[in-house]
């Protein structure tokens, strides 16, 4: 459902399409392709819901762990085009927690040449929301940013995790979790 509401504004290119009756206007994928890009490992999970409705978009990785002392993001690895001009880019990742990893990877993503950005979160605190919103007016003004959350929890707690949370998502996804 996320996905969906995520690709509610993809951009499309009119098409000739020939039915067997007439031919119609019709619409597809714009180029450049739209590139999804799961911060690892936990936004995996999300991968195969956005690739069923954007099946021709290519697929990128970006690996973000924060530091569980300062709470700070470190990249780890980076498997995506160096240019990434003019691209509509959606970046998963299940936990919008401090929004230090998805200001991160937004910064990595426009430093690239893309054109909007799209963050697709399961679960967001405010405190997350209100760290990227500001790091956007700062570093970002005017550009395109939109945050689609499945829900919004109660708040951070005193280490950086959100409450009620679901704990380590990546944990989860993999069977680790306690």
């Amino acid at each position: 459902m996320l996905a969906y509401e995520a690709t509610r504004e993809v951009a499309l290119t009119e098409v000739e399409v020939t039915t067997p009756l007439t031919k119609t206007k019709g619409a597809k994928i714009a180029e450049p392709r739209p590139i999804v890009i799961p911060v690892l490992r936990a936004g995996l999970g999300m991968l195969e819901g956005m690739t069923k409705l954007l099946p021709t978009a290519e697929v990128g990785f970006l690996g973000i762990k924060r530091n569980e002392e300062t709470l700070e993001p470190f990249t780890y690895a980076n498997r995506l085009p160096d240019d990434l001009g003019d691209r509509q880019v959606f970046i998963i990742d299940p936990m919008l927690a401090t929004g230090g990893t998805l200001n991160d990877s937004i910064d990595y993503v426009f430093e690239r040449g893309a054109k909007d950005v799209t963050c697709v979160c399961l679960i967001g605190a405010p405190e997350g929301v209100e760290n990227v919103k500001k790091h956007l007016e700062g570093k970002w003004p005017g550009k395109s940013v939109h945050i689609v959350l499945g829900a919004m929890d109660e708040k951070l707690n005193e280490i950086g995790y959100i409450v009620p949370g679901l704990g380590d998502a990546g944990d989860r996804l993999y069977g680790v979790a306690d």
